[in-house]
């Protein structure tokens, strides 16, 4: 069974859409002529923009909190009945400190928005698809959950959860035409690490992060493509797959040299 399309049509629903891969996903199904359905917590208003200049039919926009039940809510309700025909579930953040260390607000937001949030989405439109037999749903997860991640510990540990869930939605739908694809980027070239405040990290100023142009289109053209995933970048693939076999001790000092703030390195006793 085939379900390998070349373009997107109908109704699209991206979360996250203000910035990133988000927007860029964006400007991917607007190209395809897609009514757009566009949410973030952040304003929206470049990605309306965006969206109209690459031809959608149409452009919503509701701009809402998908940590909390009003937002997902909100996003629902701008929904309503109508059937939608691809959802990007894109929606995600993370923190910057020690686990112990982080308020534990910023914990819970992180959880609710990166998973409970999310997954509530997708089971409410996802449950839709399926009532009809199709649909396509497109999860941006992360290489950083194959990753036991000091100083990012709860966003590699919901993102190890959203790369699993993916999968394994995926197969329960694998007799139905509704198509379940995990894009997993590396560091992109977003403002991730403002909002997560890791501007002073070894990942965010390293001069080799993602476009997130491309990263966006590799995971555009794989849900078309009816793929299971697909980590974006070479050097991604790599690091995801040697994260996979070596022990989860060498994993974890390997993530820390990367997402520990350079400030509290130079105070590290020697």
């Amino acid at each position: 069974m085939s379900r390998k399309i070349d373009k997107l049509n109908g109704l699209a629903v991206i979360t996250g859409a203000s910035s990133g891969i988000g927007l860029e996903l964006t400007k991917l199904a607007a190209a395809d002529g897609c009514a757009l359905i566009l949410s973030a917590d952040t304003d929206l208003t470049e990605a309306e923009r965006a969206a109209k200049d690459a031809g959608a039919a149409s452009v919503e926009t509701v701009q809402c909190d998908l940590a909390t039940e009003r937002g997902v809510a909100a996003l629902l309700d701008a929904i309503g009945k109508r059937e939608v025909d691809a959802l990007f579930a894109n929606a995600g953040h993370g923190g910057d400190v020690a686990f112990l260390d982080q308020d534990w607000q910023e914990v819970e937001h992180i959880i609710a928005t990166n998973v409970s949030g999310t997954v509530r989405l997708i089971q409410d439109v996802g449950r839709a698809m399926r009532a009809r037999n199709r649909g396509r749903i497109l999860i941006t997860g992360s290489i950083a959950g194959h990753m036991p991640g000091p100083f990012q510990l709860v966003y590699n540990s919901t993102k190890a959860f959203m790369n699993d869930f993916s999968v394994g939605l995926r197969n329960e739908l694998k007799d139905t035409d509704v198509v379940v694809t995990c894009l997993q980027p590396g560091v992109t070239d977003t403002n991730f690490f403002q909002r997560a405040h890791m501007l002073d990290s070894q990942a965010s100023k390293s001069d080799s992060k993602d476009d997130p142009a491309k990263v966006a289109k590799d995971g555009y053209q794989a849900l078309l493509a009816d793929d299971d995933l697909v980590v974006s970048g070479f050097m991604n693939k790599m690091q995801a797959m040697f994260a996979d076999v070596l022990p989860d001790s060498v994993v974890a000092q390997m993530h820390r040299k990367l997402a520990e703030p350079e400030s509290r390195k130079e105070n590290e006793p020697a």
